[in-house]
């Protein structure tokens, strides 16, 4: 009569710790002879012990693995960048020929929400004289270095030539001394009119390193590193200016800017911003963008 042999836990967890201790299978089969065990179900035993153990290895090398916190992205390099002296929180800054209220101001992403940046006077200039060369908006085609209309801005607007006429080259220098940044490192100014339903899209204003035509954009006074938008009325309703990564919007109202930075092209800057769709009359903008170095 023949007493079949049952392959016991503690069995395997020794075959186990043999293998791990680096001895070879012939020795451990040999040990297991001398203990009186029959050949095949000894072999048997370390086949089948081994195998689900070198699974079970495998398995967990994997979701270790996976647990494994993906590498940093490396950032580009930080840049210095435009800002208002308002780090002892004052309620009023100097712009030169203006005194300008500060309503709020955020860290990160640098925003600051100015009021009374403009006079009703300059914002009525501004929008008479910029009405006439309206024509729907284009956006910049970073792949290419030229622009294109895109159906993210359905807007119109039209680009002052930087100091083109009185009231554009006062708001420019009160801009370069409210936020210590040169007037020669400014775009002009565009000017967007927004009718019900218009919009613009979240997007970023700073070029993206990786596209082809990024080269050629940024020849002319290096990146973009900050933005002053400047509301020349007050929509009825709507219209305000998002940013949706950190769940901000800013009321258009007539006079008043709000001013962001972003110190290097990437999305860490938490700059992603949007015109929200104006729901009750219209609404119009000036920008202001703001280059690292000379803009030609």
């Amino acid at each position: 009569m023949t007493v079949q042999q049952a392959v016991t836990p503690e069995l395997r967890q020794w075959i186990i710790a043999q293998a791990q201790a680096g001895h070879p299978p012939d020795s451990v089969l040999q040990a297991m002879r001398a203990s009186g065990w029959d050949e095949d179900v000894a072999i048997t035993a370390m086949e089948d012990t081994l195998q689900g153990f070198l699974a079970e290895h495998q398995a967990k090398q994997r979701a270790q693995q996976q647990a494994k916190p993906a590498p940093e992205e490396a950032l580009p390099p930080a840049v210095p960048v435009p800002d208002a002296a308002i780090a002892d929180s004052p309620v009023w800054v100097d712009a030169g020929d203006r005194r300008v209220q500060v309503l709020m101001a955020m860290k990160h992403p640098r925003v600051i929400v100015f009021g009374s940046l403009l006079s009703d006077e300059e914002c009525d200039a501004i929008v008479a004289a910029a009405r006439p060369r309206l024509a729907r908006s284009e956006t910049v085609v970073v792949d290419t270095g030229g622009s294109e209309v895109n159906e993210a801005r359905t807007s119109r607007g039209m680009f002052f030539e930087r100091g083109e006429n009185a009231v554009c080259k006062r708001v420019e220098q009160r801009i370069a001394t409210l936020l210590h940044w040169p007037v020669i490192n400014g775009e002009g100014l565009q000017v967007l009119h927004y009718l019900p339903g218009a919009e613009y899209r979240p997007h970023h204003d700073y070029f993206d390193p990786a596209k082809s035509g990024t080269a050629a954009i940024t020849a002319r006074g290096g990146q973009r590193v900050g933005t002053l938008i400047m509301y020349l009325n007050s929509p009825a309703k709507g219209g305000g200016t998002t940013f949706p990564d950190v769940g901000l919007e800013v009321a258009p109202v007539k006079g008043n800017a709000v001013f962001f930075s972003y110190d290097r092209p990437h999305v860490s800057t938490k700059t992603l911003h949007g015109g929200a769709p104006v729901i009750e009359g219209e609404k119009w903008v000036a920008t202001k963008w703001l280059r690292e170095g000379e803009f030609k």
